[in-house]
């Protein structure tokens, strides 16, 4: 309970010193999306499916030099395959992301900007999400919707957060696997534990994304 104790008071003098860029960061991600077509939001939705198992900026690199060659927009799966060097599993990705543009990209008009703003549920809209886009949990669906600056009260379950989680005695132990139920029930841990310590759930993720690797990225 100390040593708990400890990392706490830790988290909330490091949250002093970042939140003015953790502020600045979430702004981004909403202006990104109030001022972007579909096709950027798009490329963050295609960034999310190529992060599991993956470093951030090697997926993120990967999808810049997508949409300069319009593979992300035209190519095919062996296409955007040979853009994804570093990524795990490129080949399945790669299927995802083309499975994705076919949802919401007809070859003329984008679809993408209007499904995801005819949600006003969040909760409901990442249902939505883990149900249709393949590739897409909870954890993808909710990083998703954070970039896109909807993801005030949301869990982004990666292993860094979870490492995090039970240094602060929010949960026991990392899970094997994450199931729907455990999802839910750890990140509602997480609100909670967010709401005592008065630090807001998209502040605390980014904070302790940045407690791993020493940024504030995507």
């Amino acid at each position: 309970m100390r040593g708990e104790m400890v990392v706490v008071d830790e988290i909330k003098k490091m949250y002093e010193n970042m939140k003015p860029v953790i502020l600045k960061r979430l702004k981004e991600f909403k202006d990104m999306y109030e001022k972007s077509d579909d096709s950027r939001v798009f490329a963050e939705m295609a960034f999310c499916l190529l992060t599991p198992q993956s470093k951030a900026r090697i997926c993120w690199s990967a999808v810049e030099k997508l949409v300069e060659s319009n593979l992300l927009y035209a190519g095919n799966v062996e296409e955007i395959h040979r853009h994804l060097r570093g990524v795990r599993f490129s080949e399945r990705k790669a299927s995802y992301i083309v499975l994705a543009r076919e949802k919401f990209f007809d070859g003329k008009e984008w679809h993408l900007k209007k499904l995801l703003n005819s949600f006003d549920d969040i909760l409901k809209l990442r249902d939505w999400l883990v149900k249709n886009i393949k590739g897409y949990g909870y954890k993808e669906a909710s990083h998703f919707l954070r970039n896109i600056g909807r993801g005030e009260n949301l869990a982004i379950l990666d292993r860094h957060i979870l490492k995090n989680l039970v240094l602060l005695g929010v949960t026991p132990e990392i899970p094997k696997s994450l199931s729907k139920s455990r999802y839910l029930y750890i990140e509602e841990q997480m609100r909670n534990f967010s709401r005592r310590i008065d630090i807001p759930m998209d502040h605390l993720d980014l904070l302790l994304w940045y407690k791993e690797v020493g940024e504030i990225f995507k």
